[in-house]
């Protein structure tokens, strides 16, 4: 393992836990209480707020602000421009620090360029959340979904193909980069890696 690279250009605030191997490009700022793992890769204007956590091997691409009470399990992808919020409904006028939700992006999601995650929700395992999405409420473990607001239009593998099944009902079909085998009960999709 590495140490962490940071552009010259990075602020990386005193008491930030760094993990090794991650990559910090230009002009990227991370306060002193953020948390990352290993082998995570901030593109060029970057924010990462104090009370963030984020896993090994997250990808964040540029000019995402990942505001306090968020949390990034591994393997999260952050499209280019994506927007997090941490206040249900901010006023200028009226402070609301207190009232920050929590917002959970499990493992293997991706957060597709443009879209918006509404404070408060989980983005399930392995889901995918299409460019330009607008998300209000929580995402089941490897759903679809795209549109304002979002909504589930398939499901996802692990390896990031949308798979042949309806969304609700029973069907079985397997990956075929992978060879896992996915299997739909009613709403809930299980994974059994091969």
């Amino acid at each position: 393992m590495a140490a962490p690279s940071i552009h010259e250009s990075a602020i990386v605030d005193d008491g930030a836990t760094i993990g090794e191997d991650c990559r910090i490009w230009h002009f990227v700022h991370v306060c002193a209480e953020a948390v990352l793992g290993r082998g995570c890769s901030l593109g060029q204007n970057v924010f990462i707020g104090n009370r963030v956590s984020i896993g090994d091997n997250v990808k964040i691409q540029n000019n995402v602000s990942v505001y306090d009470n968020v949390i990034l399990e591994d393997d999260v992808f952050c499209g280019p421009s994506m927007v997090f919020t941490n206040v249900y409904n901010p006023r200028s006028a009226v402070t609301r620090k207190d009232e920050y939700l929590d917002t959970v992006v499990k493992q293997g999601a991706t957060l597709g360029a443009n879209c918006t995650i509404i404070c408060g929700v989980t983005i399930g395992r392995n889901a995918f959340v299409g460019a330009g999405a607008v998300v209000n409420k929580d995402v089941p473990d490897h759903a679809l979904v795209v549109g304002v607001p979002a909504r589930q239009i398939g499901w996802m593998s692990a390896y990031g193909e949308q798979l042949d099944l309806p969304l609700e009902g029973s069907g079985s079909c397997s990956c075929a980069h992978t060879g896992d085998v996915y299997t739909l009960d009613h709403r809930r999709l299980h994974r059994e890696p091969a």
